[in-house]
């Protein structure tokens, strides 16, 4: 889009300019009457008004790429630099044109084309820098609006696979399984779990669907989830949550840590005999906000080897910010797997950076 651009404005400037030199012709035909034929009202405002539209398509290629906006300011010298020379270019190509249709003397036509009309000339260059500022900041609207769509359609499907994975058969017979047990031996525990499994239930399928949570209801979440694990695997699993408390209130894409956390209890801990340990932690590193996850399970062959949860966590982060992001997987030197999860540290909603 960017290199059909230019091209696209200055067909659209020369069909306007077509308009305006016919309205203009028309004026002076009426208002002059007999001493201006017809063509040579025509030839003399649709000429000047034409080089304008042929001028737009180098001057939108400009603003692409010297756009005027905050942090670029000096590109408004560039611009500043090109009207001064566009106005003479614009009125030197119009005496031209004047000159060979009329045949007129150069000392009547460019005192007229070139010093009266540079003022002019600035102005309508910078009509046509808005024109195009215009059209960048709508089609920016629109890829922004399409992103956010595209954001929305991927929560769904986020929620939808962490149902999936949550009531994955493999998970909800051992939960029931749990229950069932628990029942004959512990009734107090087994209600316990079914109150847990119910409000982890609510608490996915009353998700508001929002594309980013505080770090606060992420964990709330998270820690619905883990209620569960721990009364289904007892003393099999031992959780810790290490978060700084300033950094409850930022901002973290919705249903971002689950995924991560039952990649590790499914395959770091449950495989396990022994005890087997989840660390969730969570700081402010500069400008970001940095989570970690970690397991004292077998870690990973090979760093490529990401389900469809992480795969999709990947996708989302990439998606969400770009560049802008870090979330890596290695096996940690006294055993197990760490998962780093690095993105900006933000407080506002939909205040996340441009996807580039």
């Amino acid at each position: 889009m960017m290199g059909k651009r230019p091209l696209v404005v200055m067909q659209f400037a020369c069909a306007i300019a077509v308009f305006i030199g016919l309205c203009y012709a028309v004026q002076m035909r009426i208002v002059e009457g007999e001493e201006f034929s017809w063509k040579t009202a025509i030839i003399q405002h649709i000429s000047f008004w034409i080089i304008w539209g042929l001028l737009a398509g180098p001057i939108a290629w400009l603003v692409h790429r010297f756009p005027i906006a905050r942090g670029r300011s000096k590109n408004a010298v560039y611009h500043l630099a090109a009207s001064a020379l566009a106005s003479p270019l614009h009125s030197l190509l119009y005496y031209l044109v004047s000159y060979v249709t009329f045949q007129q003397p150069a000392s009547m036509l460019m005192p007229h084309f070139v010093l009266a009309g540079f003022l002019r000339g600035i102005i309508y260059y910078w009509l046509i820098v808005a024109i195009s500022h215009a059209l960048d900041y709508y089609e920016q609207y629109e890829e922004k609006a399409l992103a956010a769509s595209q954001l929305e359609s991927q929560l769904a499907q986020a929620q939808l696979q962490a149902l999936k994975m949550q009531l994955h058969p493999h998970f909800l017979f051992n939960t029931l399984n749990s229950i069932s047990a628990l029942l004959r031996q512990d009734v107090e525990t087994a209600d316990l779990m079914i109150e847990r499994l119910g409000d982890f239930l609510r608490m996915t399928l009353d998700n508001p669907g929002a594309q980013d949570v505080t770090l606060k209801e992420e964990l709330d979440f998270l820690s619905c989830y883990l209620s569960i694990e721990k009364i289904r695997l007892q003393d099999r699993l031992d959780t810790q949550i290490d978060v700084e408390p300033q950094v409850l209130d930022a901002r973290v894409p919705n249903l971002i840590l689950q995924p991560i956390v039952e990649n590790a209890i499914r395959h770091g801990i449950a495989p396990r005999s022994t005890a087997g340990r989840v660390e969730i932690a969570a700081r402010r590193h500069r400008s970001m906000l940095l989570m970690c996850v970690r397991d004292n399970g077998p870690g990973i062959r090979s760093p490529n080897g990401e389900g469809v949860g992480l795969s999709n966590t990947r996708a989302r982060l990439a998606r969400l910010y770009g560049s802008g992001y870090r979330f890596e997987l290695e096996n940690a030197p006294e055993g197990g797997l760490v998962v780093t999860l690095e993105i900006p540290f933000q407080y506002e909603r939909d205040s996340h950076p441009d996807r580039g």
